[in-house]
């Protein structure tokens, strides 16, 4: 069994693996040594890695490190692909991740992986290299921004739900925000795929992220994939290669 530890900038998703399938996944707002050791207590674990953006893990990495094989990802890290990066060190963990999750899905196929996160990032794969790709401020970031840097904006809370693309003019300001955001956030997301399928035949778009489902739903994009557990799937596939 591997043991997936992701934490990000706002939660901790902990991922049991049975080789390549997924069995149980958990998320947390702190991962704690208690609630960790309480999660893996009588499993067989063959190896643990731990990708960190967020919080501070030192007690948990000591932990992990003195009871089984582990990896706590870096730039460092053996990796199934070939990273094409010009600075790796500073390459975000979550997007090095999801870029080897897309060559293991599709190993013959140039894929684009549009993560909606706390930022919106793009991420390019091309037949087993990551490529490198672009960063914009994600939906919930563009909201707050608006509210923040200007004087009598509201903050307005995503309408993922109830969002209806075809309603294009807001009738109040609450409405005007949400559409300009997320209205917004959809073209730059198909304009950015256009542009890149037009140098990259049969690309295939991958969406994962926090706001996945509401761009899944929404984009007007052809051969489409959403995969919520990308990251995940993308450490096992590291912790794999590592172990064996």
């Amino acid at each position: 069994m591997n043991l997936i530890i992701d934490i990000g900038n706002t939660r901790t998703k902990l991922a049991f693996f049975q080789k390549n399938t997924l069995i149980e996944k958990a998320n947390f707002d702190t991962l704690t040594l208690d609630a960790l050791s309480a999660k893996v207590r009588g499993q067989n674990i063959e190896g643990v890695i731990m990708s960190v953006s967020g919080q501070d893990t030192e007690g948990v990495d000591t932990w992990l490190s003195d009871n089984f094989y582990f990896i706590k990802l870096n730039h460092e890290t053996p990796l199934p692909i070939k990273n094409q990066y010009e600075t790796p060190q500073t390459l975000g963990k979550d997007r090095l991740a999801a870029a080897v999750a897309a060559h293991y899905l599709f190993p013959n196929t140039t894929s684009l992986v549009i993560d909606g996160g706390t930022a919106l990032t793009y991420n390019m794969s091309d037949k087993g290299s990551f490529l490198g790709g672009n960063i914009a401020p994600g939906l919930v970031m563009r909201l707050k921004a608006l509210h923040h840097f200007t004087a009598k904006l509201p903050l307005v809370a995503r309408n993922n739900e109830g969002f209806d693309a075809q309603n294009m003019i807001g009738r109040n300001t609450e409405q005007a925000i949400l559409n300009g955001v997320q209205l917004g956030i959809l073209a730059e997301i198909e304009g950015i795929v256009a542009r890149f399928s037009r140098h990259y035949d049969a690309l295939q778009v991958i969406i994962t992220g926090g706001d996945g489902v509401f761009l899944k739903d929404n984009l007007n994009i052809n051969n489409i994939i959403y995969e919520p557990n990308l990251v995940l799937i993308g450490l096992n596939q590291i912790l794999n290669h590592n172990l064996h």
